[in-house]
C-alpha cells in the first residue's frame, strides 16, 4: 500500500520525494512491527509527518541532533530529509533500529543509529535534543542533561498534558521555555534551554 503525499510548499520537490519514499517504507514495515498504529496509516502524512516538519524552521540547516526514542523515524529521520540535519537516533528497540538503518540509507539521510536504552548512551553532547511522544518532561530532562551542549536546546513536541508536565519538571529543574502551538490540535512544541537541577 502507497501513501501519497499531500502538497508540502514549505519543502522542496526533491525533499517531498524523499519523504514520499520515507512514508511508503513506513508503512511497508508498519505491517511487520509496530511502527505506528494501524488505524494511523491513513492518516501518516498529517499526524506523524507534517507533526514532525513543524520542528524544521526552529533548527539551523545542517546542525546536529540527537533524538530520543527513535522509533518510526518521528522527528529524527524527518528532520534529516528536510533540515539535512546528522542526526543520531538513539533507539533500544533492535527492529526498529533495522527500519531506521534502512529507511536512512534508502533515502540519503545523514543518520547514525544507536541500539541502546537513553539512560545508557555514552555520546557527544549535541546542539539540538529532540523527542516525540516518548515520555513525560522531567524524564526527558533528565535524560537530556546530560546529552545536550551547554548553549544547546531541546524541541519536545508534546500533547494535552504539556502545562502540568512543565509544572511538575518546575519542582526540580532550572529551565528557558518557549511554548509554541503546535498545528495537532493541543499540542504544542516546547524549546527548553539552560536545563539545569534546581
Amino acid at each position: 500500500m502507497s501513501v501519497a503525499s499531500p502538497s508540502l510548499p514549505i519543502v522542496s520537490r526533491e525533499t517531498q520525494e524523499r519523504l514520499t519514499l520515507f512514508a511508503e517504507l513506513l508503512t511497508k514495515w508498519t505491517s511487520k512491527i509496530n511502527l505506528i498504529s494501524a488505524g494511523d496509516v491513513p492518516h501518516l502524512w498529517e499526524r506523524h509527518i507534517e507533526d514532525s516538519l513543524q520542528l524544521v524552521p526552529l533548527v539551523e540547516r545542517g546542525v546536529s541532533i540527537t533524538d530520543l526514542g527513535s522509533g518510526g523515524g518521528f522527528p529524527g529521520i524527518i528532520l534529516a530529509i528536510a533540515a539535512d540535519a546528522r542526526v543520531t537516533l538513539v533507539e533500544s528497540d533492535k527492529r526498529k533500529c533495522a527500519f531506521l538503518r534502512e529507511v536512512s540509507r534508502a533515502t540519503g539521510c545523514r543518520t547514525q543509529v544507536i541500539n541502546e536504552r537513553i539512560e545508557n548512551v555514552d555520546i557527544p553532547p549535541a546542539p539540538v535534543v529532540t523527542a516525540r511522544a516518548l515520555a513525560n518532561l522531567s524524564r526527558l530532562l533528565s535524560w537530556t542533561e546530560k546529552l545536550i551542549a551547554a548553549d544547546g536546546y531541546a524541541l519536545f513536541l508534546k500533547g494535552q498534558q504539556a502545562v502540568n508536565e512543565l509544572t511538575d519538571a518546575e519542582r526540580d529543574w532550572h529551565m528557558t521555555v518557549t511554548s509554541i502551538p503546535s498545528r495537532t490540535p493541543g499540542g504544542s512544541i516546547l524549546k527548553i534551554s539552560d536545563i539545569r537541577r534546581v
